[in-house]
């Protein structure tokens, strides 16, 4: 009898387990008509404002390429610009990659966001950002010299020799006059040569001290970078971001370039017009300064890299060392330093760094920039962290609208950015 109880008791237990778990499975969220309700609400909301993002999306992408197209085909019509190549980073997007007037004068082929310019230095850009890739890995330091990497390497009568690092070469602040043999970049000669050239430079001031741009120092970061890692810089840049990045069309080769059907030519100003003139084998011997050659489309994805977009391939604390500024320009001369309310520049590693108060306000904004020309191509690129944005554009002439592009088409930018109504979202939404 007793077990018999035991038995009775047991099951009314399990019965009255099975209850409560049944009550429990009922009062889940997905079969609780409440919580259901809530669910599909915050979905409908989300769903609304996905739409919303993309409608804002594609209304402020065609108010910026019908404002670039009439920006680039008034300058065409005027004679400053044969053809160009631009891109726009906002954010995590390529919001414009496309193309405006000619390849060739003579032809009627047109430039599009996959058609290739040689960069010139911009070049420079990539070099400082492999250099703070490969100091990320404890291969380099900014404070390693020049000598200790390059025996061959002597400057003027040798004081300076062993003070000359890194972050001399990459800052402009070696001690060396302004452009110290250039000459010998253009004609060709290996940087191994060139480097035993700078004994015959007389310094003008102590390392780290003075900014005076050069090419054939700078180029002998390449050389460093080589003998840090055992490979090419053409490898390294490669390697570590045109194949990540997916960066297609970039190259740092004369032969590649040559033999690229989708390049805009460079041209020459003549008492007729603009001429197409030929494509030159020179810089290729020192690629960190001058060598790399690109489209649009991929500087757009270069610029996303840059802001931070794409940190499993490099942390923004490491990019960032790049642009920490390291020497003042002085000076209010140079064409970017008459942007509108510009007030200092500087140069980091690879790029200039120029702060700007922004129109009636006190605070003060930073850009991220560089120009280019080689072989008649002339370009500019500029970042704004501030903003997440990025502008870059490629000419295949020396066109004089690249002194005031970056602020013409950062206004441009703005206006889009900051004008945007819910009419002008309702026309949009009935044209998806």
């Amino acid at each position: 009898m007793q077990r018999n109880k035991i038995v009775i008791a047991s099951a009314l237990v399990i019965l009255t387990l099975s209850a409560l778990t049944l009550r429990l499975y009922d009062s889940k969220p997905s079969d609780n008509p409440q919580k259901k309700a809530v669910t599909a609400v915050a979905t409908r909301e989300k769903a609304a404002k996905d739409k919303k993002d993309a409608m804002l999306y594609a209304s402020r992408q065609k108010k910026l390429q019908t404002a670039l197209t009439a920006y680039f085909k008034k300058a065409i019509a005027d004679g400053r610009v044969v053809g160009a190549g631009v891109s726009i980073v906002k954010g995590d997007s390529i919001v414009i990659y496309g193309g405006f007037g000619k390849k060739n004068s003579l032809g009627n082929s047109t430039v599009n966001g996959e058609t290739v310019f040689r960069l010139g230095s911009l070049s420079k850009g990539f070099a400082g950002i492999l250099a703070a890739n490969i100091k990320s890995e404890g291969k380099l330091n900014w404070t390693d010299k020049v000598s200790d990497f390059l025996p061959e390497f002597q400057l003027g009568d040798g004081t300076n020799t062993n003070k000359v690092t890194l972050a001399n070469i990459l800052s402009h602040t070696s001690g060396t006059p302004y452009h110290s043999y250039t000459n010998l970049i253009e004609a060709g000669l290996p940087l191994s040569d060139i480097a035993k050239q700078f004994k015959e430079v007389m310094p003008i001031s102590q390392p780290g001290t003075m900014y005076s741009y050069q090419n054939a120092m700078f180029a002998l970061c390449g050389e460093m970078m080589c003998k840090a890692t055992g490979k090419k810089i053409n490898t390294l840049l490669y390697d570590r971001f045109f194949k990540p990045l997916e960066m297609c069309t970039t190259t740092t080769d004369h032969e590649t370039l040559a033999h690229t059907d989708n390049i805009a030519l460079p041209h020459v100003k003549t008492y007729s017009g603009w001429k197409a003139a030929h494509l030159r084998n020179n810089y290729y011997n020192a690629v960190a300064a001058g060598g790399v050659s690109s489209n649009a489309h991929d500087m757009g994805r270069w610029m996303r890299f840059l802001l931070g977009h794409n940190p499993d391939i490099m942390k923004s604390t490491a990019i960032h060392e790049a642009f920490n500024p390291f020497i003042e320009i002085p000076g209010h001369m140079k064409y970017y330093q008459r942007w509108p309310g510009h007030t200092e520049s500087y140069y980091g590693f690879g790029w200039r760094i120029h702060k700007f108060i922004e129109g009636d306000t006190t605070i003060e904004k930073t850009i991220w920039h560089h120009g280019g020309s080689v072989n008649n191509y002339r370009n500019e690129i500029a970042l704004y962290p501030e903003s997440d944005l990025g502008i870059c554009v490629l000419m295949n002439n020396n066109s004089p609208i690249a002194k005031t592009v970056i602020p013409d088409l950062y206004e441009i930018v703005k206006e889009v950015y900051g004008q945007t109504t819910p009419k002008e979202l309702k026309k949009i939404a009935a044209t998806l």
